[in-house]
């Protein structure tokens, strides 16, 4: 008799999963497109939750059709072009990027107005951070029981303090909107959403989650793609309530600070007036939880994939990581976001591409002849997007910088259905050919 998880587990996993879902920037994102977009909000905000959310949750599912690993869901574009792009989204999003980046958001935002920004503080504070992060990390097996039992219920008690203040007692009224809401507010949402990056994420928590059902003794396929579902769809409702909740609070904190100001000095401003002395503190203690649930999730996939290829064991990935992502990240912030923007540019809309397609698969008489061609497409017009982030952007021939949906950030999306419709018409011509031969 196949086993099966108690409701109790279910909530658990969906609690880890959005709990692995929200780090600082998830929590910064919105009270900044809140402040930014005025009387135009709530449109934004329907902008941003589609690829906040939307994107996220649709990538869970997807990797729960075919098990959990970004590796199988590349399939339909061969094993060594799938490896490499598993590769590169599990470093990106990883060691290089994303792990260090939780580390020094957290410290900067909570850390570092209580000890000053220097580099000692931040080192001191890394080691320690990591420290916990790693010894969370080599006890993938008790994920559920560390996460889902205990830093997520952390983390949301925190998040949802934070929203009913945001929405029974807001800081004050709406500003007018920046000219770029007022011109478009939902696209303009739509982008910011698709900056947080989560679809990434998701591609490499999708692992993570299928296993923390593993570990209670799922093994049924059917059982493990429904239950990944299921806490995917939880993750999604508490990130769209929480993130309606922050969008709230910064349309209503206008009169507190300048509006060109980034969500951590909105959030500073907000709780220093809402809670008082204590305000630093309780938000210092929510973006430690957020990015340390994040953290743990990012080294334990990582490790988990990387074990497969490399000649080591899962613990002595979790210490490279852990150690890694730790040096890495001593370069500070500003560093950081600098250095992964061009990265990140050039390979989600592959991804994104890549989760889209996958619900098709049946569609088509050869998904390869789809799938590899128009994701090499998105490839290189992310690339294009991801030179003109860099200074080398003057470099680019005249038309690349009026493509269509440019303004918007997604230059690629026109090449990509163009390519998608044609290599439709080819599947299907030739299709039918195979067809007559074999007759």
């Amino acid at each position: 008799m196949s086993k099966s998880m108690t409701p109790r587990d279910i909530l658990a996993l969906g609690f880890m999963t959005f709990a692995l879902f929200v780090g600082a920037g998830n929590i910064i994102f919105p009270p900044m497109v809140g402040i930014q977009s005025g009387q135009h909000v709530w449109l934004a905000a329907l902008g941003f939750l589609v690829t906040a959310v939307g994107l996220p949750v649709i990538t869970v599912i997807a990797l729960a059709r075919v098990g959990g690993g970004v590796d199988a869901l590349s399939s339909p574009i061969g094993k060594a072009a799938g490896l490499v792009l598993a590769a590169v989204c599990y470093l990106a999003v990883g060691p290089l990027f994303a792990t260090p980046r939780t580390a020094t958001v957290s410290f900067e935002v909570g850390i570092a107005p209580l000890t000053g920004d220097g580099e000692l503080p931040l080192f001191i504070y890394s080691l320690i951070y990591f420290s916990l992060v790693m010894v969370i990390s080599l006890y993938p097996g008790k994920l559920l029981d560390t996460v889902g039992h205990f830093l997520a219920p952390l983390k949301i008690v925190a998040l949802v303090v934070l929203g009913v203040a945001a929405v029974l007692w807001p800081a004050g009224g709406s500003i007018p909107a920046t000219e770029a809401y007022t011109k478009a507010a939902f696209s303009t949402g739509f982008v910011n959403g698709y900056l947080t990056m989560d679809t990434l994420g998701a591609l490499v928590f999708g692992i993570v989650i299928v296993n923390a059902a593993r570990s209670r003794g799922i093994d049924n396929p059917r059982l493990l793609t429904r239950y990944t579902v299921l806490a995917g769809l939880i993750a999604g409702l508490g990130l769209t309530l929480v993130y309606l909740s922050l969008f709230k609070l910064g349309a209503g904190s206008g009169t507190l600070v300048a509006q060109n100001v980034n969500g951590a000095a909105i959030l500073h401003a907000y709780v220093q007036q809402t809670f008082g002395g204590m305000g630093s503190v309780f938000l210092a203690a929510l973006i430690f939880v957020a990015c340390m649930v994040t953290a743990v999730g990012l080294t334990c996939a990582c490790a988990e994939f990387f074990e497969q290829y490399l000649p080591f064991s899962y613990r002595t990935l979790v210490l490279i990581l852990g150690l890694f992502s730790m040096l890495v990240s001593n370069l500070g912030l500003s560093h950081l976001i600098q250095f992964s923007i061009p990265v990140l540019t050039a390979i989600y809309p592959p991804c994104i591409v890549l989760v889209l397609l996958s619900f098709t698969l049946k569609w088509w008489h050869q998904a390869g002849r789809i799938v590899a061609p128009t994701m090499l497409v998105s490839l290189i017009f992310g690339i294009i997007d991801a030179i003109k982030t860099t200074p080398f952007g003057e470099v680019l021939p005249a038309w690349s910088q009026h493509l269509p949906l440019a303004d918007q950030g997604l230059s690629w999306l026109p090449p990509v259905l163009v390519m998608l419709l044609l290599l439709g018409v080819i599947d299907r011509l030739a299709g039918r050919r195979d067809v007559a031969t074999e007759n």
